[in-house]
């Protein structure tokens, strides 16, 4: 049994979340504060004590890994020719938006949705294009409507799509993966399925994979996956491309080794390997244990702080904490919770669509952790609402 309440140390580890002040709790980035399976950690130190740490292939292990892992846990069947290594999903998709659509094209994103997509569309000098999704009864849906409208468009050639959603954690269905698809196939649009968090479900709960929801889902799209998020190797920069349509995979294959990220380090396979031909153990218990944090902060927000409540999330281990009968915009509320109570959250306006009325929480932590930082969030709230009173 992992011991998830074991708190890890983070400071003065180079660490991107915890490059913080002293005072600061961050619970922002996708970025667990868990230690890695047992079996992950087992491998990579046998690699590291080898000692020689030179160029590496991508080996057959590799390739029987991950096609095994998606046809027993997702019932999916990937050919190994539709397998191209990368080493990372956002740098794959920045290959494919440079490679298949053309300066000046739309690309269209479902928002609010993961902020770097942005990145990665308007600095290669293409137009993010909002498909923005309803909010309803705290869930969100699709607005098919519109996402034809945009896709109809003729400067419109691809289509980012977040399978699960991130950071809402919606799950989507077969039926509306199918849909997606019959709209790309009709106005001829790309579709790149970033599935990093697929692993990461509530139990109970199953994603589908976009390409495996229909025969046309599977030949016009590129699937973006990764063990990153699921066991916390994020920083090994190890991720695969699912290609089923052999002129996409040709482009890209090209695109990746062109812009040279089609290469492993000497550790990304061995830990890809590990994950997923011994990780499943520790995954299925660390879905119980996010499932219950999500548990503790619905709770808490209902008996402690009514006036905000949490969309509902069957994925991920990120909380999208709706704070619209607060404030209007929560950029103004997320500096002063910072500021004032050390709470690092993740402003909501960054991911578009409705996100001017959230904050997204990470709580793949300790519980402890959970615990502190919504008292922290408490507090903040309650100090802000007694700022603005005070403006008035």
């Amino acid at each position: 049994m992992s011991d998830f309440d074991k708190v890890i140390d983070r400071r003065n580890t180079y660490s991107l979340k915890w490059e913080v002040a002293e005072n600061e709790l961050p619970m922002w980035v996708a970025d667990m504060d868990f230690q890695t399976a047992p079996e992950i950690i087992e491998v990579l130190t046998e690699r590291a004590k080898f000692g020689v740490f030179g160029y590496s292939i991508v080996p057959d292990e590799w390739y029987s890994a991950i096609i095994n892992w998606w046809s027993k846990r997702h019932n999916f069947n990937i050919k190994k020719e539709w397998l191209q290594f990368c080493t990372g999903t956002v740098t794959a998709i920045t290959c494919a938006v440079k490679r298949i659509t053309n300066i000046g094209d739309n690309v269209v994103v479902q928002t609010p949705v993961y902020n770097i997509f942005f990145n990665s569309i308007e600095n290669h000098g293409r137009h993010v294009f909002e498909n923005k999704l309803k909010y309803n009864n705290g869930e969100y849906s699709m607005d098919f409507n519109d996402l034809e409208e945009k896709l109809s468009n003729p400067l419109t050639t691809m289509m980012i799509l977040c399978n699960p959603q991130n950071p809402g954690g919606k799950i989507w269905s077969k039926e509306e993966l199918k849909k997606i698809g019959e709209l790309c196939n009709k106005y001829n649009v790309t579709v790149i399925s970033d599935e990093v968090h697929c692993d990461l479900t509530e139990p109970g709960y199953e994603y589908v994979p976009f390409a495996s929801a229909s025969e046309i889902c599977g030949n016009l799209s590129i699937t973006c996956i990764s063990p990153s998020k699921t066991f916390n190797i994020a920083g090994l920069h190890s991720a695969a491309v699912v290609i089923p349509n052999l002129k996409l995979r040709n482009i890209m294959v090209r695109g990746l080794n062109s812009d040279e990220i089609a290469e492993p380090n000497i550790f990304a396979v061995d830990g890809v390997v590990a994950a997923y031909t011994k990780g499943e153990k520790w995954l299925d218990e660390l879905r119980l244990y996010i499932s219950e944090n999500k548990r503790i902060v619905n709770e808490f927000l209902k008996n402690e702080l009514p006036e905000m409540t949490a969309a509902k999330s069957d994925a991920t281990y990120l909380m999208w904490l709706d704070c619209h009968k607060i404030i209007g915009n929560t950029s103004e509320l997320c500096r002063f919770i910072r500021k004032e109570n050390g709470l690092y959250l993740s402003n909501g306006l960054s991911y578009k669509g409705n996100g001017d009325n959230f904050m997204r929480m990470n709580v793949a932590c300790p519980k402890s952790k959970v615990f502190e930082g919504l008292s922290r969030l408490k507090a903040g709230v309650t100090a802000y609402e007694k700022y603005i009173e005070k403006q008035c």
